[in-house]
């Protein structure tokens, strides 16, 4: 039952977009810890998979919710995502028992609810822990919903980061990648649509500004970041047959520039094309 809740937008995303693995690969998703320096050790900490269903058939409710070790071994971390982990479980089984007692007993999209969300290590510094997650969702109609979102942990201070708040501002970040990332995208975007980008498309003419994408801080190293992923989930930057844009820049001098001072030294230059 669960595959064919996701059927319809794994078949629209992956005809339309690269290989999640190709996109994690190059930002450096689970490769820093066997690189360069070693990063802390997760090794007496265990993987967490949350699994929560009930029903079956035309009544059904799925939930599942996952981190690597990395998280666990990290107690306010694994906290933070357990939180919000029982808070989305609370609002599903909410909305879940609204449908069942508003939707016609024979109407299956009416009464399925489904939602999965998986972290994944993007890079594994000695001082932080970058992260991305992926989620689907499906809460009625035709087909769910998929999308993804990140985060980065600073074992130094202890804190939870948005990636963009380790620069002075998200739109410092954004004038140093802007150029580069919309020549990439429009690129990417002519290949899947078969022709030329129209700017005076109001919906996906544009670029997605920076709040719009998820942040990935990757690393070769396992020392400094020196790649940025820039993701745009459905609708963002294109229909959602068209999948989401997953663009992967090496980190530059104006990236360097662009992050606050306490933070510089985590960067250093990238060498991808």
């Amino acid at each position: 039952m669960r595959t064919r809740l996701f059927l319809i937008t794994a078949l629209l995303s992956s005809a339309a977009c690269s290989s999640p693995d190709d996109m994690k690969s190059m930002v450096g998703v689970e490769r820093e810890a066997t690189s360069g320096q070693a990063a802390p050790s997760s090794q007496q900490a265990e993987p967490v998979e949350f699994i929560d269903n009930t029903g079956e058939g035309v009544t059904e409710r799925m939930f599942s919710y996952s981190w690597p070790a990395e998280v666990s071994a990290i107690e306010p971390l694994a906290a933070s995502l357990a939180a919000e982990r029982d808070k989305a479980l609370a609002e599903q089984k909410e909305d879940y028992e609204a449908a069942l007692a508003e939707s016609p007993e024979d109407c299956e999209p009416c009464r399925t609810r489904s939602a999965e969300t998986e972290w994944k290590v993007v890079a594994n510094l000695p001082r932080f822990l970058s992260l991305n997650a992926d989620f689907s969702n499906y809460t009625g109609g035709a087909h769910g919903n998929h999308g993804t979102r990140s985060l980065v942990w600073d074992r130094e201070a202890g804190q939870r980061l948005d990636p963009t708040a380790m620069f002075r501002s998200p739109a410092a970040l954004y004038g140093a990648i802007s150029r580069r990332y919309c020549v990439a995208l429009n690129a990417e975007r002519e290949k899947r649509r078969g022709e030329p980008v129209d700017p005076n498309d109001e919906y996906f003419g544009g670029c997605p500004a920076i709040d719009e994408l998820s942040v990935l801080l990757g690393s070769s190293d396992g020392r400094t970041f020196d790649r940025i992923g820039l993701i745009a989930d459905p609708y963002v930057a294109g229909a959602y047959a068209e999948g989401s844009y997953e663009i992967t820049l090496p980190i530059n001098a104006a990236v360097i520039d662009a992050a606050k001072p306490e933070y510089a030294s985590a960067f250093s230059l990238g060498t991808r094309k």
